[in-house]
């Protein structure tokens, strides 16, 4: 098992300042529309790895690739303006903490601006992340343990006003790679239980705020 600290969309008190050590993650998953300052404070405190993906108030990270510690984007060396400390899984297949991880940032989109996706293109995007999940199984015969991304399935979790819906898509990529687990933000409790939701054998949760999860 792997404890894991799951964050996302609002802050949490004291955890900029050493709170998050109390949990002993073995790994950090950030589910997006958080400050980045904030979760570099987590990761500088922990030294553990951690994995993200943006949510759609988050700024634009698409682009950007690091080979032996060097940044770069469109082939050009630059800084990485994402979360010091954190892997970038939107639409990647990444490994961490000894645990497989697919990630799809961003939402529905609702207005202009980055990390929103029509349902065509985001599904379009899932269907490659699932190719790129099936060549890392065919590997090494891993499949994935966590499927991480910012806003929930459709039906499962999300809301019926336009910025949150879900996406209809995440039920075919759940169908697809079976996770253990989809992670997800986005859907504020503003007080209310949030009971976890099961999709297949894939409990699906929502991690606003915090969650300390063992996978």
């Amino acid at each position: 098992m792997v404890r894991t600290l799951a964050v996302s969309d609002e802050e949490v008190a004291g955890m900029r300042v050493g709170a998050a050590r109390r949990y002993e993650p073995a790994l950090v998953l950030a589910a997006g529309d958080l400050p980045f300052d904030y979760l570099a404070a987590i990761a500088d405190q922990l030294d553990r790895p951690a994995v993200m993906v943006p949510g759609n108030h988050d700024r634009d990270l698409s682009g950007y690739r690091q080979h032996r510690g060097l940044w770069t984007r469109a082939g050009r060396p630059c800084e990485w303006p994402g979360p010091a400390g954190f892997e970038n899984a939107d639409g990647r297949v990444v490994d961490a903490a000894g645990l497989r991880i697919a990630g799809l940032g961003g939402c529905l989109r609702y207005r202009e601006g980055p990390n929103q996706w029509t349902e065509a293109q985001q599904s379009r995007r899932a269907k490659r992340l699932v190719r790129a999940a099936r060549r890392a199984q065919r590997r090494d015969g891993r499949g994935i343990d966590v499927l991480l991304t910012h806003a929930p399935p459709r039906h499962c979790g999300d809301r019926e006003d336009g910025p949150h819906r879900g996406f209809e898509c995440l039920h075919g990529v759940v169908a697809a790679l079976a996770p253990r687990y989809l992670v997800h933000g986005h859907i504020h409790p503003y007080g209310e239980p949030v009971p976890d939701r099961i999709l297949g054998t894939t409990r699906v949760v929502n991690v606003v705020g915090k969650k300390v999860l063992e996978v």
